[in-house]
């Protein structure tokens, strides 16, 4: 009898240390499903491609089709039903439903944690912010993107409207920095950091989620229509299944992850690629080792920060408009 105790505490314990078990939610027919990324693909994406290498989409009959954004975002493809599912983030989202009621709904995070921030060169004359007058910001334009620029400057007694803001347009980011075309930009360190440290560059890196309260959110996101919510559960189930299956996978094998994504996407830098997914892997996964979990303070607290900031018109009456955690296998 004691044997067969200790039998069963050691199982328990393998199994708790191993993380969940992948579910398989099979559909009953093949079911064609498109995909739209953000950009172009790179190691935000890897879980995609393991899913599609190691076959964790097809064993569960869905046949994903995988398509880059061109004439339209990923937000307003899924709202029209020209994509089923799309990578977005969280202020994109939550700006597009509250503004503009579009019906779409977050169905997984990609990473547990918020990693942009700004980059500047040491040479640049740049500290800190409170360096930012007279300096030359460098971005996409974006309405979000001046407010958290003019935000961090007057937190740090900067006048927003002596910092010079030029538009990159399709542009190399670190180059930029490089050839002075501005003095500091925001970047994703996963991405653009690592390559400025291949560059060997003298950088200096500002976390926004360590410097501004609220900011900590996921980015990026997979999304999903509220038709799909609510009308094809078995459909939005086993793609979240598979992707979850992926990405778990590649945050376990980040050498192989990162191979594949090659394999898929060729024209990459091999070597940023390399040291992208060894220091991505990790935010793949939460604290008790799920991928995909969104925990519902993020929400709110990002969301009030949204709202301070006047990016948004109203908090919704419901967080749960914005996302679910239902089809996640894992929710330890």
């Amino acid at each position: 009898m004691k044997k067969l105790v200790v039998f069963l505490v050691v199982f328990v314990l393998f199994l708790a240390s191993t993380g969940c078990t992948p579910k398989e939610t099979k559909l009953s027919n093949t079911t064609d499903v498109i995909l739209m990324l953000d950009w172009t693909p790179n190691t935000n994406h890897t879980g995609i491609y393991v899913a599609v290498e190691k076959g964790y989409f097809s064993k569960r009959n869905l046949n994903v089709k995988i398509i880059q954004p061109s004439e339209v975002w990923p937000e307003s493809a899924v709202s029209s039903g020209k994509a089923d599912f799309g990578i977005s983030f969280q202020e994109g989202l939550t700006r597009y439903v509250v503004n503009e009621n579009a019906p779409i709904v977050a169905i997984s995070a990609i990473l547990q944690h918020d990693t942009s921030g700004f980059i500047w060169l040491k040479e640049s004359g740049i500290n800190s912010p409170k360096d930012f007058a007279n300096k030359t910001y460098g971005g996409w334009g974006s309405s979000w993107e001046n407010t958290i620029v003019d935000y961090v400057a007057e937190q740090n007694g900067v006048d927003p409207k002596t910092i010079r803001k030029v538009e990159l347009g399709v542009f190399d980011q670190i180059t930029g920095l490089e050839k002075h075309v501005y003095d500091f930009t925001w970047i994703f360190y996963g991405w653009e950091g690592i390559d400025a440290k291949l560059r060997n560059l003298d950088f200096t890196f500002y976390s926004l989620k360590d410097h501004v309260e609220g900011f900590d959110h996921y980015t990026p996101i997979f999304i999903t229509s509220r038709d799909m919510v609510e009308n094809k559960k078995d459909i939005v189930r086993a793609f979240v299944e598979a992707i979850s299956e992926g990405y778990t996978y590649a945050a376990k094998n980040p050498e192989e992850a990162a191979s594949i994504l090659l394999k898929y996407a060729p024209e990459l830098n091999k070597d940023l690629v390399m040291e992208s997914q060894k220091w991505l892997s990790p935010l793949y996964l939460d604290e008790n080792g799920c991928f995909g979990y969104m925990k519902p303070s993020v929400w709110e607290n990002f969301t009030n920060l949204m709202l301070k900031l006047k990016v948004i018109n109203s908090f919704p009456k419901d967080l749960n408009e914005l996302f679910t955690n239902e089809f996640l296998p894992c929710q330890k």
